[in-house]
């Protein structure tokens, strides 16, 4: 068989500006037909959305759908809560690891693998703002020394 085909939906950019990125986890996804059907259209938002394990299972939250044009009556919820389906020793793990101080889980993609919806979710720690100004001066700089060493070439 051949390599996976992967088609990007939505990210969530803002995700790594706001938070370190300890691990990544691909999870795969409990939706309805008209969710599907929207997000074939790109209809997807990731911008406020977070994870949380419930009873052992995870779930996202604050993941906006956009509601499918053409279905007549039976449209999903755009914001309602979604299961996401991930094995028992990964939610174990995640579990183990949101319970200490600071750790979140956070969608960062939304995306299809052979016709699948996939989500990655990471497990994240919050930066402060020294932190977010730290990460922007080290990016700038290395902006710098790459000009220079472009302008030497």
């Amino acid at each position: 068989m051949g390599k996976p085909h992967k088609r990007n939906i939505a990210e969530n950019r803002k995700a790594r500006h706001n938070y370190f990125i300890e691990d990544t986890y691909e999870a795969g996804m409990v939706l309805l037909g008209t969710e599907v059907k929207s997000l074939r259209g790109g209809r997807a938002n990731l911008k406020d959305s977070y994870a949380r394990i419930v009873n052992g299972e995870v779930f996202v939250y604050q993941m906006h759908i956009g509601p499918y044009p053409f279905a007549y009556y039976n449209n999903h919820e755009p914001l309602r809560t979604r299961k996401l389906l991930l094995h028992k020793s990964e939610i174990k793990k995640l579990y183990g690891k949101v319970n200490e101080k600071g750790f979140s889980l956070i969608p960062l993609r939304l995306y299809f693998v052979n016709g699948k919806v996939k989500m990655t979710i990471a497990l994240a720690r919050g930066k402060r703002k020294y932190d977010k100004r730290h990460t922007i001066r080290q990016r700038d700089e290395k902006r710098e020394m790459d000009r220079a060493r472009k302008e030497y070439r």
